[in-house]
């Protein structure tokens, strides 16, 4: 069996539409785009199965070489399936946008934002202070490095290598 070259043109066609809509910040276009792309997967199996033949069971006069595989039709009743939950989970999510904030357009988040804009701007210029990041502030820092200093030892007297003079 040889592929209808307008199979392949449907089919890039519908993956380049739904690749497009699925780029797109409004999420009636994602869940458009992603019904493309599921029907030209469809299409890509459905073309990828081989030539058609009869039914797969075996009756007498009927021999194994003339039968359909019944892997890709069973492969795209599954992909219908899949597209078909997804596509309900996509419609809730819409649903749910459009009840709380009257339009389905998903924004960058501003936290996000500030974080890359801070990983941006410490990557350019070195780092010269440090900020505290923990609740406690100054006085835990001031804590840490005393008990860390004393730790090593006092700064006043001579370091000793243990041998006694």
């Amino acid at each position: 069996m040889t592929i209808s070259l307008v199979m392949i043109g449907l089919m890039v066609v519908l993956y380049a539409c739904g690749i497009y809509l699925m780029l797109e910040r409004s999420m009636t276009r994602v869940l458009l785009g992603f019904l493309l792309v599921g029907n030209a997967t469809n299409l890509l199996i459905l073309s990828m199965s081989g030539g058609f033949g009869a039914a797969p069971i075996l009756v007498d006069g009927v021999e194994s070489e003339d039968v359909s595989d019944p892997l890709p039709q069973a492969l795209i009743l599954t992909a219908i399936v899949i597209t078909f939950g997804v596509s309900a989970f996509l419609m809730a999510l819409i649903y749910r946008s459009w009840r709380l904030a009257n339009e389905d357009v998903v924004y960058d988040d501003a936290d996000d934002l500030a974080m890359r804009q801070r990983s941006i701007i410490s990557e350019d210029e070195p780092e010269e202070e440090t900020v505290s990041d923990t609740e406690f502030g100054e006085e835990a820092e001031a804590a840490v490095t005393a008990i860390s200093d004393s730790a090593d030892g006092p700064a006043d007297s001579p370091q000793t290598d243990g041998r006694d003079s």
